[in-house]
């Protein structure tokens, strides 16, 4: 039974169909199930292009036959055999193959597999442990392979749309100068210069401004940036970015160019058309309609400010927020019905995670209405509030009473957390949108500073600029962030281009002339020589393809990921080295107890 046919594969799995009927043909792949009906063995076989039934007749050949009964599941065959054509009646409209089968006449096994630690099929039960540490058999799952096929193909639109757009692909260094600003570097320790260290990239930040000052005017890269900081369902410590930079630009113009490689993307990946342009928020209106920087609008429930409406209650949280400057909003959950007890202790404890204090239920029953506070609120401020947000009955006002980040943070995590729990959002529906005019600082009390909301070098809005000497909180970036279905897929900003403006962002931010000369002393002197004006932005692209393949988690779209807790199952790493390379590197591992 056994031939030398390897490298000579006539067809893949997935191309024969009538067509093909009565041609030899030769195919190679996984065995990915096995029927014995009454003696005639019928396997299915696979490889990335699809599936194709062979079929072993023990009147054509009975020791081959026996043979295909042992075969174990993930086994690897070659084949070689004629196609016949299917009866109409046994045709499998589920495969592209389904007309056909193939009559084996000879068979090669290549290698056997040991019992799987779980079937490889479209959906799978394992844990994600258990995926994880056997990433090389979760790939072979269509599911999984359609998600890194998609990948492929939207690199390739990609790099087809910049190269049309006049950009030029350039890489920039993996090795670079620790220039820690936002989430923590991931060092690596120089052998030749003991006690030095060179940094991964965050993001080729810097790198692609000094091709703005080479003069390259249209850059773009795919390419691996590393953050050291703590993991959840759509970050990785390694990440893939689209990084891109222009200049002599503005927003319009970045915002109209990435708006075509979306609309692109989706057109050739999902045959879904995008109308263009995308809304614009800025980030003053989605707080306060939204509560989040990053708002869902694949449904509606806005958040609204009632603290005029509940001014002259004799609730007393209202009264002390009201009187502290705070913020009274709320949203209304539409045909929620009549909510338990439980559920709105639930609903409280949720927001309470984001530091509310509670949460004001007020229900619009058929009986009138129904909450907790109605001995403190008249029936005329219900009345109010109902019709402020045009509640009708079964209708519920979720209220917060706190801080502004606070009553942000609540209402906007508890809105996207209704709309899943109700299936608000409709099936399939892709709901694009741009933020702009971001802060360009934020105050962090821990260190008692400003800090960059987005990084050292966006540029302010030319008309708040005489407010970075006075009230430096109240300057919006020329930032933004284009936002898909709950989730930032792209952000970016014009740049500082002149000098002195770059220096006084770095007074504001409490970094000194000597520290900046160390960490971005290099970008400096490239300003002294002509700098054009310039901005760009990054996609991050493991997001874009998770919302592209309607996954939950980058895991699904990335082959070989880390755990939440930047583990890799599959091959152990970070892993221990041994003291000769440690040696070697001028290190030594000091233990927690030392």
């Amino acid at each position: 039974m056994a031939f030398e046919f390897l490298g000579r594969r006539s067809h893949h799995c997935g191309a024969l169909g009538a067509q093909n009927n009565n041609e030899e043909v030769i195919l190679m792949g996984w065995v990915a199930s096995q029927r014995d009906h009454g003696g005639v063995v019928f396997i299915d076989l696979r490889d990335r292009w699809g599936i194709t039934q062979i079929v072993f007749n023990p009147e054509v050949n009975s020791s081959l036959t026996e043979c295909a009964k042992s075969l174990k599941m993930e086994s690897v065959i070659g084949i070689k055999g004629q196609v016949i054509k299917r009866p109409e009646s046994m045709i499998n409209l589920k495969i592209a193959t389904g007309e056909i089968e193939v009559l084996v006449h000879e068979m090669e096994v290549y290698s056997e597999a040991k019992p799987l630690p779980f079937p490889i099929k479209e959906t799978c039960d394992a844990l994600d442990e258990t995926r994880l540490k056997f990433r090389y058999l979760d790939l072979r799952r269509p599911s999984m392979q359609r998600n890194m096929l998609l990948r492929h193909r939207a690199a390739q639109i990609a790099r087809q749309y910049f190269d049309e757009s006049g950009f030029i692909e350039i890489e920039t260094p993996v090795l670079m100068k620790s220039t820690p600003e936002g989430a923590r570097d991931y060092l690596v320790p120089s052998r030749i210069y003991k006690g030095r260290f060179y940094a991964l990239p965050q993001s080729p930040q810097t790198y692609k401004q000094l091709l703005m000052v080479s003069g390259f005017d249209r850059y773009f890269q795919i390419v691996k940036c590393f953050r050291d900081e703590d993991l959840r369902a759509d970050r990785q410590p390694e990440f893939t970015q689209i990084d891109v930079e222009m200049s002599f630009i503005n927003e319009d113009t970045i915002m109209t160019i990435m708006e075509g490689l979306v609309a692109k993307l989706f057109k050739e990946t999902k045959d879904m058309e995008f109308s263009v342009p995308f809304p614009r928020l800025s980030y003053a209106e989605a707080m306060a309609n939204y509560g989040v920087d990053r708002p869902d609008l694949r449904f509606e429930m806005k958040i609204s400010d009632v603290g005029h409406l509940v001014a002259n209650t004799e609730f007393r949280v209202f009264n002390d927020v009201l009187a502290s400057r705070g913020a009274i909003r709320g949203l209304c959950l539409k045909g929620a019905g009549r909510l338990s007890r439980k559920q709105m202790d639930e609903l409280t404890d949720y927001v309470r995670t984001f530091g509310a204090n509670g949460l004001v239920v007020i229900q619009n029953t058929e009986e009138g209405v129904v909450s907790p506070i109605s001995k403190f609120v008249n029936e005329e401020t219900f009345c109010s509030l109902l019709a402020h947000f045009d509640a009708e009955i079964g209708d519920v006002l979720l209220i917060i009473a706190a801080s502004e980040s606070v009553v942000c943070a609540g209402l906007g995590n508890l809105r996207n957390k209704l709309a899943k729990d109700y299936q608000l959002i409709p099936e399939k529906s892709f709901a694009p949108v741009w933020v702009t005019d971001f802060p360009l600082l934020e105050w962090d009390a821990q260190d008692g500073r400003f800090v960059a909301m987005h990084h050292p070098f966006t540029s302010p809005k030319p008309e708040d600029l005489h407010l970075l000497d006075s009230d430096p909180g109240k300057v919006r970036a020329r930032a933004y962030d284009l936002v898909l279905n709950g989730s930032e897929i792209a952000g970016g900003s014009i740049r500082i281009h002149q000098r002195k403006v770059q220096q006084r962002m770095f007074e504001v931010l409490g970094i000194q002339e000597e520290t900046a000369r160390r960490k971005f002393g290099y970008l400096l002197d490239a300003f002294e020589y002509g700098p054009p004006p310039h901005g760009g932005i990054a996609f991050g692209f493991d997001r874009l393809i998770m919302i592209l393949s309607e996954e939950s988690s980058i895991r699904e779209v990335i082959a070989f990921p880390k755990t939440t807790s930047a583990l890799s199952l599959m091959d152990g790493c970070p892993s221990e080295v041994d003291s000769a390379q440690l040696e070697e590197l001028g290190l030594q591992i000091i233990d927690d107890e030392s």
